[in-house]
């Protein structure tokens, strides 16, 4: 009884978890919207060279979107969702950010050499190079409708805006004292857009007022890494840090609230539309927010309030949205696209300018009822999808268990021990043990061990004894185990050949960690002195 008391306390057992409940919260149909959009199986994972820096959808239906990484703008079809063409050999650095023209044509796109350049989706051939920049660009746009001018930012602070006819610049903005990020075109008017720096201001710019300056100006707090008008034209959202600010342009650039959802910087982010364009879900806007942190999340600003977040496995750097609601995007700082394609119905998709505009739905003939009186209704196979009126009868599934826990539970614990050991999993052999330490037979298992089982015990605990996550339990237990075993071992040249490696492999992890030591003797002085200085 004693020797049980001291194992325990040798041995510290974790105390197993207590299962969660399984009464989970139920979606609200908002969360379902978003959860539905899925990449199709026939779509293979698209995995670009470097982090995807942006994303754009052409406003034109079947509305192709652009990913820009490293050198490259690569175009993917709305349609298939497949790669479409690639266009890299028009830039000499890494691709910041591209545009679409109102008809879905050209494509304007920035580079970190400096240069905007304008290119015709088809030919793939630059029709425009503007030089102006003098360090990298990171943000091109187009007006919304105006097919003859753009506007572009860059790290020289400066906000140009360009005449595409002539390639020449008409103006030069200046105000911000540091580099400029982000930038976006009005919804409701070609003249005036904004653009985000990183000395935390966003300036909104008239061309048709440049006098004095920029017409106003927001103060995000935070280096300002995106910035969107919202739908209305009113409403400014800016995204820097670790929050997203909504800014009020009509009120006089009141702040209207501040989200702050995400533990890591917010890189992106966008404005989706929820619904059809007509109805009670019309006009139903969200915005589409991306971080390092690796969640999107959906805000709604009518309400102010989180709708919906998703996790991925890496930090995210962009995010899009197509115009008719279909397809959302997501780029990785590691080159990975997550596409998403929301299945809607035909006169749903008929609606939104899918790919069935202009066609009429194509009836598929109707397949004949199986009933109880025909032969074919007895032959059905298992992937026979069953009826309304079918009553469904599912099988439970068989659950895998291991060897040592079937012997555990039939309280078999010396054959537990020995199946544990004889496979090559370490973590089961521990957790094993520490079942036993847990139900007071680990010692009284030992005790019993024959000898070639004693010699697989050895050979273990030789092997796994000095590992950093094992020694703490290991260690007290080789030692019970010798002090138990003396005369097995003895008896044995095999036991005592185990017991020779044992021990030449613990004297040489105490060399390891005196030399550990005696460096972290040196090295702290030196580390106390380089702080006083």
């Amino acid at each position: 009884m004693a020797e049980n008391q001291s194992i325990a306390r040798t041995f510290p057992v974790k105390p197993k978890l207590k299962p969660t409940s399984a009464n989970s919260t139920t979606p609200t149909p908002e969360s379902k919207y978003w959860r539905s959009f899925k990449t199709p199986k026939d779509l293979q994972s698209q995995t670009l060279v470097s982090a995807i820096t942006s994303l754009s959808f052409s406003p034109i239906s079947p509305h192709d979107f652009a990913a820009t990484h490293s050198a490259t703008i690569s175009i993917f079809s709305g349609q298939t969702l497949e790669p479409k063409t690639t266009i890299s050999s028009a830039f000499k650095d890494t691709v910041t950010s591209a545009s679409f023209r109102s008809d879905g044509r050209l494509i304007a796109a920035g580079d970190l050499s400096g240069a905007v350049q304008v290119l015709d989706l088809k030919s793939r051939v630059p029709l425009r190079r503007l030089r102006g920049h003098t360090r990298p660009v990171r943000v091109v746009r187009y007006p919304r409708a105006d097919k003859l001018h753009l506007f572009s930012g860059g790290d020289d602070a400066v906000v140009k805006y360009w005449d595409i006819t002539t390639e020449s610049k008409i103006y030069d903005l200046l105000g911000h004292k540091d580099y400029v990020r982000c930038g976006d075109a009005s919804p409701v008017s070609d003249d005036m857009f904004v653009s985000g720096s990183y000395d935390h201001t966003v300036k909104v710019w008239d061309v048709r007022v440049l006098n004095s300056g920029s017409v106003m100006e927001f103060d995000h707090g935070k280096p300002v890494e995106d910035v969107i008008y919202l739908p209305s034209g009113g409403l400014v959202a800016t995204a820097g840090g670790n929050y997203v600010k909504i800014w009020d342009v009509l009120g006089g650039g009141k702040l209207l609230y501040t989200m702050e959802s995400h533990n890591k910087t917010v890189t992106s982010i966008c404005v989706g539309k929820i619904g059809k364009e007509s109805g009670e879900e019309a006009q139903q806007y969200r915005i589409l927010s991306v971080s390092l942190d690796g969640y999107m999340k959906v805000f709604d600003y009518a309400k102010f309030k989180i709708t919906h977040s998703m996790r991925f496995p890496n930090p995210l750097m962009s995010v899009g949205f197509s115009p008719d609601c279909s397809t959302r995007v997501i780029g990785a700082s590691n080159g990975t696209l997550y596409i998403g394609r929301r299945k809607v119905k035909d006169s749903e998709n008929l609606e939104l300018g899918g790919f069935g505009v202009g066609f009429a739905p194509v009836e598929e003939p109707q397949r004949r009822v199986l009933r109880p009186s025909y032969f074919r209704y007895f032959q059905r196979g298992q992937n026979e999808k069953p009826s309304e009126w079918d009553y469904l009868i599912k099988t439970p599934k068989k659950i895998k268990v291991a060897e040592h826990d079937k012997l555990l539970k039939k309280f078999m614990h010396k054959e537990a021990l020995v199946a544990a050991l004889s496979g090559k999993n370490p973590e089961n052999v521990v957790a094993v043990m520490e079942e036993l330490v847990a139900r007071k037979k680990l010692l009284r298992c030992v005790s019993n061990l024959e000898t070639e089982e004693l010699g697989l015990l050895l050979r273990f605990l030789q092997r796994y004894s000095t590992m950093p996550r094992f020694s703490r339990f290991l260690m007290g237990l080789t030692k019970k185990v010798i002090e138990m075993r003396t005369e097995d071992i003895k008896s044995s040249d095999e036991l005592r050949g185990h017991i020779r490696n044992l021990k030449r492999d613990v004297e040489e992890e105490i060399r390891v960690q005196q030399t550990l030591q005696q460096i972290q003797g040196i090295v702290c002085p030196l580390l106390k002195i380089a702080a006083r200085r």
